[in-house]
């Protein structure tokens, strides 16, 4: 079972030379990989580092978050982060990022997406269309999106918005 760990999602402009990198830096090989992504599970400092290949981006934050071990941890964060009053987006049985997830993720007061999620099974394609919703805009049930808030008609901003 997963504990707790800080998420970083980086995006890069040539995955490979990132590999070769932050397999050097966090002494570790990636736990997953696939067409311009990678993923490392790294022990010390416990860190989930997600590598995402978007050239002309590189070096830049794609998004943070924290991954926890639960469903009910998800649903509990999405109770407590309504209750302090921050607008939530949630993703219950969404498939992003090559794993099937639940998770809810609240933006921060410079725009930087957060993400609380679990995951809840591994996945051989990038992303679907999970239906969004919203603890305060419940009327927006029905609304589609992509992988992490991103477009269906541009997968590349999919992959760019996206952990």
């Amino acid at each position: 079972m997963v504990m707790s760990r800080m998420q970083l999602a980086l995006n890069v402009d040539d995955l490979d030379t990132a590999i070769d990198f932050y397999s050097k830096l966090f002494n570790t090989t990636p736990a997953k990989r696939k067409p311009g992504y990678a993923n490392f599970a790294v022990a010390e400092p416990p860190l989930k580092l997600v590598l995402l290949e978007n050239p002309g981006q590189g070096g830049t934050i794609n998004h943070l978050g924290v991954e926890v071990e639960s469903s009910e941890k998800v649903h509990a964060e999405i109770a407590r982060l309504s209750g302090e009053g921050l607008f939530t987006q949630e993703e219950i049985n969404s498939t992003c990022c090559f794993a099937t997830q639940d998770k809810v993720w609240v933006t921060g007061p410079a725009n930087e997406k957060w993400e609380v999620y679990t995951v809840l099974a591994d996945s051989d394609t990038f992303g679907t269309s999970p239906k969004l919703l919203t603890q305060n805009a419940v009327d927006n049930a029905d609304q589609s999106s992509v992988c992490c808030g991103g477009s269906a008609s541009d997968p590349t901003e999919a992959r760019t918005a996206c952990c």
